[in-house]
């Protein structure tokens, strides 16, 4: 039995201390230990995955940068972003990494979706979710051939069957920090947020919105 997942909120949550307690968490987690999903808002900081290139990272000003044992290159967290922390013994739920990703996308896009924003997609080769670049005219940007901004992101670290770091979801923040790296390494990405989209729910209401949804894509 995988049993039900928990929950816990934390904002405004340093990443660092953050970090020391995801790893802590699955070291010391156990065959019994419950799945948690822990919903978090980190003040300003740039993460860089464990293969990540220091030269991703534009200028990274006044902000941070932290060195993360999770995959992908550098992404930025910040005010407005729900992070969605997934703390899963996978092994115990028989899932795969590669499915998991899969999972937590769909669970972003039914997310979107819920919000009135249609056109969410994926990216082959590129985790995380897009969605139309709303800057951009439909005559630029049609269904055939899409100009596509990032609005959530995923990285993962698996430690003997269990997971941790996760997803984030661009709510309403300032984008402007993005503009200073290459998210997830890809130079010129441009990233949207929720808000952009006419979307102006709460950050608790849309963060309790994800976790179900993820809650209903691990128990599918």
């Amino acid at each position: 039995m995988t049993g039900p997942i928990l929950r816990s909120t934390r904002r405004p949550a340093d990443y660092a201390q953050t970090l020391a307690e995801m790893q802590a968490f699955t070291r010391d987690r156990t065959a019994t230990t419950p799945d948690t999903l822990w919903q978090v808002e980190h003040p300003p900081v740039y993460t860089l995955g464990l293969a990540g290139l220091a030269t991703h990272i534009l200028n990274a000003g006044a902000v941070p940068v932290v060195r993360v044992e999770r995959g992908g290159q550098v992404t930025y967290h910040g005010p407005g972003q729900i992070v969605v922390y997934t703390l899963l013994d996978i092994r115990r739920r028989s899932i795969f990494v590669k499915d998991l990703v899969c999972r937590l996308e769909q669970a972003i896009i039914d997310t979107l979706t819920h919000y009135g924003i249609q056109g969410a997609t994926r990216k082959p080769q590129a985790p995380g979710v897009y969605v139309p670049d709303p800057s951009l005219p439909l005559t630029v940007s049609t269904a055939s051939t899409p100009s596509l901004a990032k609005i959530a992101a995923i990285g993962l670290k698996v430690s003997q069957g269990r997971t941790y770091h996760g997803i984030a979801l661009n709510l309403a923040m300032d984008l402007e920090p993005f503009s200073r790296i290459n998210p997830c390494g890809y130079a010129g990405l441009r990233t949207v947020d929720m808000a952009t989209m006419g979307v102006t729910a709460s950050w608790q209401e849309v963060a309790d919105t994800l976790c179900d949804q993820i809650d209903q894509q691990l128990t599918a």
